[in-house]
């Protein structure tokens, strides 16, 4: 077998646990060091996961020569800070969705990440899940003919009070960054970028979006049909329809364990696809083949594809007026 890769984790929030909880179960890797702005909260996680060192800043854990590749965990507002101090400290990166809070901000990572020699990925786990990537093969075989829609939805019961993530703006709070990103990812991973965006939103006090809509354009003739909320519990689904027929995904479509697949008039068959565990470890397999291999961007999630999300995500922004940057 070869050497186990060695993570580095940055912050210590749920979505951490939760990786890191994949991880540990991984045979090809180990977490040595965790790194947080508070040695405290450091402390905590690495006893909690048994994680053999524990640091109080960024550059200290971006410095740990043992470490092969950080996982940014922070909130959005902290991505483009937090990658460009493990980039320029000498680590490959995994960093969470969305990359960061625009396109303009993706850019510099993406020359920092170029400038070291190292690699660099967005944490879109969605693109590396099994029934994920059966669906997208089974379209480019024609399956279902050529595409004319896409819908899919991810919205949250909520209510949230004013100081929670999710709606404070200088987290990158609102709807579209945390959830409509699923949405966002999904079509332009069936679609690609599209031709022509119209959006509408509903903005909270704070001026972030909590209930939003999305029309995008093709010039095929395809349309995609996407929301994302924070004051209402969606189906969390997304169907996309052929010509010859469609591939429907259940709730929570973005992290499926299979899905129906309906051919002109025959019966709909339903598909299994592998999911173990929470999902974590196939992204993080994704990263160390990528490594093993020398890659410095994942073919699974290549640099062009997460900065057509992150232009798509400005674009809709500018329509629904949610800015994050003075």
């Amino acid at each position: 077998m070869n050497e186990p890769i060695r993570w580095g984790i940055l912050a210590t929030g749920g979505i951490a646990r939760n990786f890191v909880s994949d991880v540990l179960a991984m045979p090809d890797a180990e977490v040595v060091a965790v790194g947080s702005r508070s040695r405290e909260a450091a402390d905590r996680f690495a006893a909690a996961h048994g994680i053999p060192r524990a640091y109080g800043s960024w550059p200290d854990l971006a410095s740990d020569p043992d470490i092969d590749v950080v996982y940014v965990a922070t909130p959005h507002s902290a991505h483009r800070d937090a990658s460009l101090t493990c980039l320029r400290g000498g680590r490959a990166v995994l960093c969470e969705k969305p990359f960061t809070l625009d396109l303009a901000q993706a850019d510099e990572v993406f020359r920092a990440a170029r400038d070291a020699g190292r690699f660099l990925m967005e944490a879109m786990w969605m693109r590396c899940f099994p029934g994920i990537q059966t669906v997208c093969g089974l379209i480019a075989d024609g399956a279902i003919g050529d595409v004319t829609a896409v819908h899919a939805d991810f919205g949250l019961a909520g209510p949230y009070d004013a100081t929670h993530r999710l709606r404070a703006r200088e987290l990158g709070g609102g709807a579209l960054l945390d959830l409509g990103v699923y949405p966002v990812t999904f079509a332009q991973l069936i679609l690609g970028p599209p031709g022509t965006i119209q959006a509408s939103a509903r903005l909270t006090p704070e001026g972030v979006d909590e209930n939003t809509g999305m029309i995008f354009g093709y010039g095929s003739g395809a349309i995609a049909a996407l929301t994302c909320s924070l004051v209402g519990d969606t189906r969390r689904a997304a169907v996309v329809t052929g010509t010859h027929g469609r591939i429907e995904l259940p709730r929570n479509f973005y992290r499926p364990p299979g899905f129906t697949l309906v051919r002109g008039s025959a019966e709909p068959e339903w598909i299994d696809t592998p999911f173990d565990g929470l999902g974590y470890h196939f992204e993080a397999a994704e990263v160390h083949r990528c490594l093993r291999e020398g890659l410095l961007e994942s073919p699974v999630i290549p640099h062009t594809e997460t900065r057509a999300v992150m232009g798509t995500l400005d674009a809709v922004r500018e329509q629904i007026g949610v800015g994050y940057l003075s």
